[in-house]
């Protein structure tokens, strides 16, 4: 389903504005009905993806070599509503998103730092990179979880 770093960044992105739907309505449901827990819901799964959007970005962003402005702006998109979907045409539309996934190491002394051996580690293993990746984000959604909302 990733075979390119387009492919996965352009999932994710979508993913991110589609969560911020859940939680706007989660907010109305609220403010009209008195539904708090459609907030906890949306709010809870906005949250996760927005994480997984952030690790998403980080690890693109180090595969197709961005420097930092555009890897700040693919951050913070995830903060304002529907934001990703701009970025994401945007970095596309700069072919910042072209190219395959560095798994092979070249003769650019680049690819002979730690922690480009270390993405290629992780991206010739997709199940360790998945796992990995799942598991960080979980382990900081629960200590967010734990920690409540801001303001609480």
């Amino acid at each position: 389903m990733f075979r390119s770093p387009k492919i996965f960044f352009r999932v994710m992105a979508f993913a991110e504005a589609v969560s911020w739907t859940l939680l706007i309505g989660g907010m109305i449901l609220r403010a009209t009905s008195g539904l708090d827990v459609a907030v906890s819901i949306g709010g809870g799964i906005h949250g996760f993806v927005f994480l997984a959007y952030a690790a998403t970005a980080v690890i693109v962003a180090k595969n197709q070599r961005w420097p930092g402005g555009p890897t700040a702006i693919a951050l913070i998109s995830a903060v304002i509503p529907y934001a990703t979907v701009p970025v994401d045409l945007w970095l596309k539309r700069s072919d910042r998103l072209d190219g395959p996934w560095r798994t092979r190491a070249t003769a650019d002394p680049r690819d002979h730092s730690w922690h480009d051996r270390a993405l290629r580690v992780l991206l010739n293993r997709p199940a360790l990179i998945g796992g990995a990746l799942a598991a960080v984000v979980v382990l900081v959604f629960i200590a967010l979880l734990v920690i409540g909302p801001p303001g609480s």
